[in-house]
């Protein structure tokens, strides 16, 4: 059974602060980039997930493609991306992803996706599929891989990963005290396991996690010390920004100064890249995680 979103429990949404605030998405390169999503009947997690560095990115010429569909199975309090029964997956995209990055002339694609898990296998074969053919259409580009929780089927992680991607992202997305009202039907050790995993396969690793949902400071540095633990070598951590109504409040907005001291304690760590800071997304600069 699909449960539903949890309700805000203040739904008085917090006045952001300066530090917040971004560009409305205008000029030539976005009109460009919006024309190629909807001529290919692509899905981006930039729209999908209200993500407020669209502008930027897109006027930049880049675009996170989320392939296997906009519907997911899961219920995360915290996601703009609708929940529900997915229709069968279509066994075309992969080519229209391919296609789309090579016209757009993209030199580091970054390919997300719903949660599929009524898929024996998680939707690892439209996974495999969609990075060899970027590929085999765009022998120079990059790519980066943010992955979904695959609930421990093993074999399906081996396949996603093995399509020759250059980095393999999973995101914690919270710390583990707020597991059950941010990511309900995900389970904190299982998240590690899997980055785990993907790093003993010889990937390049990365995760990302939100602030702003309730944690405290001292939960966030034990987050990243798990991460680390367990063969994280990027890591990127963002400000919550509540989507609707519907979804978890903001707890707090969080100063970049603290931003500033998680990037620095990351980094002694001995992670190899942090991105932290407001404004922070999982596939924000993602050309520099390489």
């Amino acid at each position: 059974m699909i449960e539903l979103p949890v309700v805000a429990e203040n739904n008085e949404r917090k006045r952001r602060p300066s530090w917040l605030r971004v560009k409305l998405p205008i000029g030539e390169d976005y009109k460009r980039v919006r024309k190629l999503v909807d001529e290919y009947q692509l899905h981006t997690i930039c729209q999908s997930g209200n993500c407020p560095n669209m502008g930027e990115c897109w006027g930049a010429g880049t675009a996170t493609f989320m392939i296997l569909g906009n519907t997911c199975t899961r219920s995360c309090s915290f996601c703009a991306v609708k929940t529900g029964r997915p229709p069968e997956y279509d066994e075309d995209e992969p080519r229209r992803v391919a296609e789309a990055i090579r016209l757009m002339e993209v030199k580091h694609a970054v390919l997300t996706s719903v949660n599929r898990d009524e898929l024996a296998d998680r939707g690892a074969e439209i996974w495999y599929q969609t990075v060899r053919q970027v590929k085999e259409q765009s022998p120079s580009t990059t790519i980066e891989t943010l992955i979904p929780d695959v609930k421990g089927a093993w074999e399906a992680l081996e396949r996603m990963i093995e399509g020759g991607q250059e980095v393999v992202s999973h995101n914690m997305e919270t710390v583990p005290r707020l597991y059950r009202k941010v990511r309900p039907q995900a389970k904190y050790e299982r998240s590690l396991d899997q980055i785990k995993r993907t790093k003993a396969a010889g990937m390049r690793t990365k995760s990302g996690i939100m602030v702003g949902l309730g944690e405290s400071h001292d939960e966030v540095l034990k987050t990243l010390s798990n991460l680390k633990d367990h063969g994280c070598d990027v890591v990127t951590i963002g400000q919550y920004l509540q989507p609707t109504r519907m979804h978890l409040a903001v707890d707090r907005f969080v100063h970049p100064d603290e931003f500033a001291e998680y990037r620095e304690e990351g980094l002694k760590l001995g992670f190899d890249f942090v991105e932290s800071g407001p404004l922070v997304r999982s596939s924000y600069h993602a050309e520099r995680h390489l």
